[in-house]
This record gives structure tokens, sequence and C-alpha cells, in this order.
């Protein structure tokens, strides 16, 4: 597959029994490590232009979370709908596994509990991020937030149709899972501006088949909107401690025209961290380092050198 401007080796590790992790380690080895968290349905493709930008300098650890990018897709078994019985499936898509798996890497890459880490998130590497920070909070020294939640749904904030038609109705499910909707949509209408034909195909065509998109619907299966969904206890927890880490250094880029995290998400955020630099675009969307990357690189690159771990 071609991948523009992803010049890239990467690296694999067994995270789970039989379950390959793919994942990136740019930069010095004795570099301030800063670990980039990506969403669904993207991976670790979309950080590659910080990537490039910080790996002078910066060691950079970029996860592909099971069943994304170039990481193995493992059946659950459960077809349309997640398995019954979580402990018959190979590998349980979960917000826990995800936050477990996350750990894993660090530690395979030997980040130990004593090695200071800037968290960088986007969508549900949000959640993933930051639910790994509930009991990690020492070593995050600096935050990178963008068009991300690390809460419940905000007040006011309806749930998107687009969300929903693949959390709630089996047939959307289906044709998520069939026709690769949710990865395909994403590479169109996640931003602003247009991507070539073969930044859209790297998004999307790591997806495409039946097998291959499974993640993509069960990251929207797993949305939590109430208590008693499976990942509500941390994503509650993760929104009550939030302001446990506004007494460091955080950067917060912003793509206004997200029709998910939007103003209400943003909010959130300079509610939590009221410290935080903040850049917000009017013409930028969901994929905001997609849409301003040439503004938004060099400020997370400032931030970073002005901020020293």
């Amino acid at each position: 597959m071609d991948l523009p401007d992803y010049p890239f080796t990467p690296q694999r590790f067994e995270v789970r029994p039989g379950i390959a992790m793919s994942y990136l380690d740019e930069g010095p080895r004795d570099g301030e490590v800063v670990v980039m968290v990506h969403g669904n349905p993207s991976w670790s493709y979309y950080w590659r232009h910080l990537v490039l930008g910080l790996r002078d300098r910066y060691r950079c650890i970029v996860p592909d979370h099971v069943g994304m990018g170039l990481s193995d897709k493992p059946d659950d078994g459960g077809g349309v709908r997640p398995p019954a019985d979580p402990r018959s499936a190979r590998y349980d898509y979960t917000l826990r596994s995800r936050i477990d798996d996350l750990g894993a890497l660090l530690r395979h890459a030997g980040i130990d509990d004593a090695t200071p880490v800037t968290l960088v998130v986007h969508d549900w590497g949000g959640m993933i991020g930051f639910g790994w920070a509930l009991s990690h909070a020492a070593q995050v020294k600096r935050l990178v937030v963008t068009n991300t939640a690390a809460f419940p749904l905000p007040t006011g904030k309806p749930m998107p149709w687009q969300l929903s038609l693949g959390r709630d109705s089996r047939i959307g499910g289906w044709a998520i899972r069939r026709f690769n909707l949710f990865a395909r949509g994403a590479a169109w209408l996640g931003t602003t501006r247009r991507l070539p034909a073969s930044v859209r195909k790297a998004y999307a065509g790591v997806y495409s088949g039946w097998d291959k998109a499974i993640a993509t619907l069960r990251f929207m299966q797993d949305i939590p909107l109430r208590a008693g969904d499976r990942a509500w206890p941390l994503v509650d927890e993760a929104g009550r401690r939030l302001h446990e880490f506004a007494d460091r250094p955080a950067f917060i880029g912003w793509g206004l025209r997200d029709f998910v995290f939007d103003r209400h998400f943003l909010a959130g955020f300079r509610d939590a961290l009221p410290r935080a630099q903040v850049m917000a675009f009017e013409d930028a969307g969901h994929y905001v380092m997609e849409d301003r990357h040439e503004a938004l690189v060099p400020a997370i690159r400032a931030f970073l050198d002005a901020n020293p771990a």
C-alpha cells in the first residue's frame, strides 16, 4: 500500500498471546518520550506529520491499536454484534483492553513508571490515553489534546446519528463491516481540506473487508452513554479526575468543524485545563492534523521545547 509521508518502518510485538501490535518508535532512545494515541477509524498514519516534526529530538511512540492500522485484526466471534460472553472472544474490543494494551506497549518499549511521558491524543485516543494516565498521573508531564474526549457526552450535545448507526443498528453495523463505511466516510468528511486519493486510501484501505473493519465498528459499539455501558466507569472516572492534570503544561489544537467533538467538548477541556494553550481553527474538521498540520506541528514543537519534561 502507498503511504504518502509515512517513511517509517513499523515495529511489532506480541501484545497478547497470538496477537501482534504494530507501532512506531522514532527518534533518539534517550529523547523525551512523546506517546501519540489515535482513535477510530484512524491509525498511526494520523500522526505522521507530527512524528516527522519531532523525531530529531523527541522519542515518538505511536501504537496502532489492535484491529487498527497495521496491527493484527483478530476476530471476536461476534459478527455484527460483540459476543455475549467476552470470555469466549479471542480479543475483547473494549476500552479496558485498549488501555491495557497501551500499558503493555510502553513496558515493552522500556518506559517504566519513572519515565516522564508527554501524552498526545485524538478521538478515542483521549479516553485510552487518559484512561492509562489515571494510574500513571505522576509520569504525565505534558498534554497535547486534539478533537477528543476524556469525559461523558456533554449536556446539550446530542449523540450524532452517524455514530448511532454503528452503535445501535444491526443494519448499520453490517454495512460498516461489509462496505468499510466508517473509515471511508471519515477520509472524505473528516477534513475541510480535500485529501489526495492516496491519503484517503491510506486511511481507509487498511480496513477494507469484513474481517479488517471489525475494530471500526467495535469502537462505535463501545461508546458509553450511561451507567451500565461497559466503558462507563472508566469514562466517568476520567471526567471526574481530568482537572487533576490542570497543573501541568497543556496544548489544545482543535478543528471547530468537527460534528462529533465540537465546541461542547472543547469547552469541557478548557474548563478542566484552564491554563492550556489553545489553537482553535474555524476552517478545520475532525482530522485537524490533516487540515492544519502546517500550523500545528511547529506550534506543538515550540510548546514542547518551551516546557521540558
